[in-house]
């Protein structure tokens, strides 16, 4: 079976006797991992160019030799002949040839951002004015205009090569989790605790964004949305199934409208919320491996998925996959295959986290290939 075959067959009622096995975040091990991956300079990886994109893309997914892959979209045709790299002193521009404007490129830091992060407004929202004037509307666009554009252009060149035999899904974020960039931590959490509606609206507005992102995706040609979604285990029970498990619901119903699966990402610890993150009606359920005080132990998700979902490893990245002997990376990925099984198949091999900066491309490949042998 292909890889594509395989998490089909996973996505379907039967399951699967020939699991899949994926890797999270593949954007972030190739950040981290680059010249494992390709001979090619880091500033392709933001050359707009469709040519120089298919080329690292398609060398990095063949070592990876994961069974699925994020399925890019790229810059507008009419963009793209206006903008070129150029590479001048060492350093490398981005060049608007229209109006003569050069943009410095940096160069990715492992395990981190080029330039510091600010997370949060200045002035965080205090009204449902402040919301709307935060959070535009996102202007409707048909598929057609989409492909028009040439926003498709890198995904199908992708899709008819290396990735043909691979399950192209793409990401969002849950609408919540959204709101950490507008609030940020402190702000947001008072805000859930004092003003929920306002909280709620600006849920809905990124809910409708994010809606815009699943319609691209789908014409991108994307099978699975990954819906990335954190801090909501720190809300109660109340405000999660109000503030984040509802819009989460809405945004997979949205998902499912366009024949895909979703697959829910849920960061942190579960408890306390189980059947509130079941409700959600998503086709999978992804957590971490247990850390940060909590423990969320692969057996126990099988046995509370009870059917009702597939289900995504959580193998540790951050301990086992790293530093871990091959006796124990064998010894877990075998324990999560078993729990795979006891869902009837219905289970993909994964981690729990974005692979570590420190965790070469060949444990990553001899993990791939334990979980496919076992």
């Amino acid at each position: 079976m292909t890889g594509s075959e395989r998490i089909e067959a996973a996505l379907s009622p039967g399951g699967t006797p020939q699991l899949p096995a994926v890797i999270c975040y593949e954007d972030i091990f190739i950040r981290d991992h680059w010249g494992e991956l390709t001979d090619l300079p880091w500033w392709h990886a933001d050359d707009p160019d469709v040519e120089r994109q298919l080329a690292w893309r398609s060398e990095a997914m063949a070592k990876l030799g994961q069974d699925w892959f994020e399925v890019p979209g790229c810059l507008p045709r009419a963009d793209r002949m206006r903008l070129a790299t150029v590479v001048r002193g060492g350093d490398v521009f981005l060049r608007d040839a229209a109006s003569g404007a050069e943009r410095r490129l940096e160069p990715p830091v492992v395990g981190g951002w080029s330039r510091p992060v600010t997370v949060g407004s200045l002035e965080p929202p205090r009204t449902p004015r402040d919301v709307e004037r935060c959070i535009p509307r996102v202007a409707e666009r048909s598929p057609d205009a989409i492909r028009a554009s040439g926003e498709t252009d890198l995904a199908g060149r992708l899709l008819a090569g290396v990735g043909s035999t691979l399950h192209p899904i793409a990401h969002v974020s849950s609408p919540f989790w959204c709101c950490f960039g507008l609030w940020g931590f402190e702000d947001l959490m008072t805000a859930v605790a004092d003003t929920p509606g306002l909280v709620r609206q600006a849920c809905d507005r990124f809910l409708a964004r994010e809606i815009a992102e699943v319609k691209h995706a789908a014409v991108r040609g994307a099978r699975s949305i990954w819906i990335e979604d954190c801090l909501t285990d720190m809300l109660d029970p109340g405000s999660f199934s109000r503030l984040d498990a509802g819009p989460v619901a809405a945004l997979v119903r949205e998902i499912h409208a366009r024949g895909l699966a979703a697959i829910h990402y849920f960061c942190g610890d579960p408890s306390g919320k189980w059947d509130a993150i079941l409700s959600t009606g998503a086709d999978a359920l992804s957590l971490e491996e247990s850390k940060k005080g909590f423990t969320i132990d692969i057996d126990e998700v099988v046995e509370r998925a009870a059917g009702r979902t597939y289900v995504l490893g959580n193998l540790d990245a951050i301990t086992l996959l790293e530093h871990g002997s091959d006796a124990e990376l064998e010894r877990e990925v075998g324990r999560q295959v078993r729990a795979g099984r006891r869902n009837g198949g219905r289970f993909i091999v994964s981690t729990g986290s974005p692979v570590t900066p420190g965790t070469t491309l060949a444990r990553v490949r001899r993990f791939l290939e334990l979980a496919r042998s076992l």
